[in-house]
C-alpha cells in the first residue's frame, strides 16, 4: 500500500454514521461517530481532576447525555444538541439515551471491547531501512 500525503488523510472522509429508530420519539436520529476532539472533550469532560493534576474521580453526571449530545447529527451532519443543552436532553429516557448512546460508544470505538481489541492486534511496527552508517 503507499503512503498517504497529509491532504489525503484530512480529505478522507472516515467517519461513520448511522441512523437509529427511536419510537419513543416518533421517528430517527443519526448518530455520528464522535471525532477524535469531541472523544477527547467527552472523555475529559467525565473527569475530575485534583489540585495536583490526578485523577481525583469520575464525574458520570449525564455521562449519557454527553455523549448522545456530541454524536446526534441533522441532516446535514451538524450537532443537534450543544454542550450547553446538556442537562435538558438529560431529562429525557434513560433507555433511550442509552440504546443512542451504545451506537454512539460503537461508532467512535467507545466501547471496552473495541479498546481491547485494539490493543491485542496491535502488532510491533515495522523497522524502515535506517539512513545512519
Amino acid at each position: 500500500m503507499a503512503l498517504l500525503s497529509k491532504e489525503q488523510i484530512t480529505a478522507a472522509d472516515d467517519r461513520q454514521w448511522e441512523d437509529v429508530d427511536v419510537p419513543e420519539w416518533g421517528g430517527t436520529v443519526r448518530v455520528l461517530g464522535m471525532s477524535g476532539t469531541d472523544r477527547n472533550a467527552y472523555q475529559a469532560s467525565l473527569v475530575v481532576l485534583g489540585s495536583n493534576g490526578n485523577v481525583q474521580r469520575m464525574n458520570m453526571t449525564d455521562q449519557l447525555a454527553k455523549l448522545v449530545a456530541k454524536s446526534v447529527v441533522g441532516e446535514n451532519f451538524e450537532r443537534l444538541f450543544s454542550d450547553n443543552e446538556v442537562k435538558e436532553l438529560g431529562k429525557k429516557n434513560g433507555a433511550v439515551l442509552e440504546r443512542i448512546g451504545q451506537v454512539a460508544q460503537r461508532l467512535s470505538g467507545l466501547r471496552k471491547e473495541d479498546v481491547e481489541a485494539k490493543a491485542g492486534n496491535s502488532e510491533a511496527p515495522q523497522s524502515g531501512a535506517s539512513t545512519s552508517d
